[in-house]
């Protein structure tokens, strides 16, 4: 899920950033932060079932018939939302994050290609950015973690196809692992993330930053050599 998920999110950033910029006349900073924060909505929206239909079968060994089958009883019984469940505690968890890592990744951008006179970002300043930028907005939201299991609870809490007994809220789930686990509970896997979430932001931005200038480049040579 993370390819499609990415490719959608980076896509829908690029083209809601630039609508904005266009459509408002304006390069504040706040619009890297309300494209960021819809782009990841919307990814999340997009992607949300495939990731509970990947969850049930890493869950249990379904062939595709009988996922498709599950499919259709939990829709008769529950409706399509039922193929969102888990949307919100994933979208209390990515869409806050999102909205602070562009916000602070163009941020240090502009002032790293400030410091060294450039007009465009070079690979190692994309990378640099990416870092700092996922360590930084990582940081005000120590419930990260703890969203993600939830996410993840929700959606593995009763098999497709059948009505868990008990429908859970967030603030529920919450509540039940502060009573197993206590207040360290919420915060379960913190440094692993912190440490994860650094090198994965700077390779996944610059790589993107730089296969979008080479393709752009490639584009506009066949656009000159055209003419």
């Amino acid at each position: 899920m993370a390819v499609p998920a990415t490719v959608i999110y980076f896509t829908a950033y690029d083209q809601l950033r630039d609508y904005l910029h266009a459509r408002t006349g304006s390069r504040g900073h706040h619009i890297p932060l309300l494209a960021g924060a819809l782009a990841r909505l919307g990814a999340v929206t997009v992607i949300s079932p495939l990731e509970l239909i990947r969850t049930k079968m890493q869950s249990r060994q379904l062939s595709y018939r009988e996922l498709g089958v599950c499919i259709q009883s939990a829709v008769a019984q529950d409706g399509w939302l039922s193929l969102w469940r888990g949307w919100g505690p994933t979208v209390l968890r990515d869409v806050p994050f999102s909205a602070l890592y562009w916000f602070n990744y163009e941020l240090v951008k502009e002032w790293l290609c400030g410091q060294a006179r450039l007009d465009e970002a070079t690979f190692m300043i994309s990378f640099a950015s990416g870092a700092i930028s996922g360590t930084v907005s990582l940081g005000p939201w120590g419930l990260h973690p703890c969203w993600g299991s939830l996410s993840h609870e929700r959606r593995g809490m009763a098999p497709l196809g059948i009505a868990a007994s008990k429908p859970s809220s967030t603030w529920l789930l919450m509540q039940r692992i502060h009573a197993e686990s206590g207040t360290r509970g919420l915060f379960a896997g913190f440094l692993p993330r912190v440490i994860k979430v650094a090198p994965a932001c700077a390779i996944m931005i610059s790589t993107y930053e730089f296969g979008k200038t080479f393709f752009q480049k490639l584009n506009q040579e066949r656009r000159l050599r055209g003419l």
